[in-house]
């Protein structure tokens, strides 16, 4: 039977839209010709944005529907834009337009296409390689996109954490001292040191014949207090776990062992920053991270990771993209609640403010990017790797970044001094070089897959290879 259109939900998008031409809701229903009161529950989700409107507004403000897809659908045109890049398509180029209406028309045959590929891809590494065969898709893959699915939110998990700390007797603010007593009086454990754990590459350990939780004497007291959570969520919370893995976690055994790490990392970061006390704080605060860290006694990274998760049902945060990454480029975790989507293959472009935070280390850095879809961020980005113990020790070089719409960022600290409406010294950010159809960019490193260069003897570029445009050959 044939697939029922989805109705386009699109109104954050909408109102920003509105919002970033100044126009009142009674001057863009003048420009659709409909009713203030049809705008307004557009704009609140009450009612699809209908295809004749979608059209009006797309040519009013010389935009194109895909700024409308939600979050999902565009990470789905992202992963194909990056898939028909591969020069295996080089002889049938998939314009951008025909990618964004295939992943709305056909949802699942997008998602066939693309596993399609990975195992294509894997198949072509190994034989490349002559490595063992690997899985069409890496467990952290798997994981990373079912975490995506779920907008970075588990209910169950964040309101057990939740209750558990409004529940829990804490006296003077001590929060590590409460858990402390709580591992001791409910489970019969103590902590104690361990010089040795460093060495044997542990961050703790249950002794379960002594009783007692073995921690490194060096390490702050902020992870100190996240692994203590972590301990909680293992002995308290595990059945919770196990079911909302059997019921809606992923198949492979490797995904849904790593998928329960995470779960346990969720429930301590929320066991930490309890939602709603949270959101409150980000409210007063204008999501100043370095007020809300103290307020909580936690690291930098906590709670930039924990305001990424802020997405419960009537009581939404600032949707954030969140990334940890080296100095290198890996990506270590990557998650986003609103449209930013990640290259899969290839490293991060270079002119992201992240990389510049390696150079100032422990400074905040602050930049307005704009992504290939026309989409406008505030991102902060920080160094957090922590210090050296000894003269032999090398600490991972890590940093991260925080990155909300421009609508968004205008609720954030970090908008003070900028101007927000001048978009003359946005830097334009790509997904990586082999997807990005940016050809005038001089830091690229590679040029665009999937299209025809232009080896003309007329003219250089900035760069010494430039692509034609979609559908053109030489």
């Amino acid at each position: 039977m044939p697939r029922n259109k989805t109705k386009l939900f699109a109104g954050p998008r909408l109102r920003q839209l509105r919002q970033r031409e100044s126009l009142t809701q009674a001057a863009l229903a003048d420009v659709l010709d409909v009713s203030p009161s049809y705008l307004n529950q557009m704009e609140r989700d009450h009612r699809p944005v209908p295809d004749h409107l979608l059209q009006a507004l797309c040519e009013h403000f010389t935009i194109t529907p895909a700024w409308f897809s939600d979050t999902r659908e565009a990470h789905k045109v992202q992963a194909l834009r990056e898939t028909m890049a591969d020069p295996l398509f080089k002889n049938s180029p998939l314009p951008l337009a025909k990618m964004a209406e295939a992943v709305r028309q056909s949802p699942d045959l997008s998602d066939a296409f693309l596993t399609l590929y990975r195992a294509y891809a894997a198949e072509r590494e190994r034989q490349e390689n002559e490595a063992a065969y690997s899985l069409p898709q890496e467990p952290y893959e798997t994981v990373g996109d079912w975490v995506q699915e779920h907008r970075n939110y588990f209910h169950e998990l964040d309101r057990a954490a939740e209750v558990f700390y409004e529940n829990l007797k804490i006296e003077d603010g001590a929060l590590s001292t409460a858990l402390a007593a709580h591992l001791h009086s409910q489970h019969g454990l103590t902590l104690a040191p361990d010089s040795d754990m460093e060495a044997r590459g542990l961050v703790w350990r249950i002794d379960r014949q002594k009783r007692r939780i073995l921690l490194p004497p060096n390490q702050p007291p902020e992870s100190t207090l996240f692994y203590l959570a972590q301990i909680i969520g293992q002995l308290e919370h595990n059945t919770l776990i196990t079911r909302i893995l059997r019921r809606e976690g992923p198949k492979d055994a490797n995904a849904i062992a790593l998928a329960r790490v995470y779960l346990g990392n969720y429930f301590a970061g929320a066991l930490l920053l309890p939602y709603m006390r949270l959101l409150h704080v980000a409210a007063q605060t204008r999501h100043d991270i370095d007020c809300i860290r103290r307020h909580f006694g936690v690291s930098f990274e906590q709670v930039s990771h924990r305001l990424s998760t802020l997405q419960r049902p009537g009581q939404e945060g600032i949707p954030f993209y969140f990334l940890k990454l080296d100095i290198a480029g890996n990506i270590l975790k990557s998650f986003s609640g609103n449209r930013f989507a990640l290259a899969r293959f290839g490293g991060p472009c270079p002119l992201w403010n992240v990389f510049r935070a390696f150079a100032t280390p422990g400074q905040i850095q602050v930049q307005l990017s704009q992504t290939t879809d026309d989409s406008i961020y505030l991102n902060i980005a920080r160094t957090v790797s922590r210090e050296g113990l000894t003269y032999a020790d090398k600490p991972r070089q890590i940093a991260i970044v925080l990155g909300c719409t421009i609508a968004n960022g205008r609720e954030t600290v970090y908008a003070a001094g900028l101007n927000m409406e001048d978009h003359s010294l946005v830097v334009p950010i790509g997904p990586g070089c082999r997807a990005c159809v940016r050809d005038n960019c001089s830091h690229r490193s590679l040029p665009v897959s999937g299209r025809a260069l232009d080896t003309g003897n007329d003219a250089r570029g900035v760069v010494p290879y430039r692509a034609l445009p979609e559908g053109r050959r030489q």
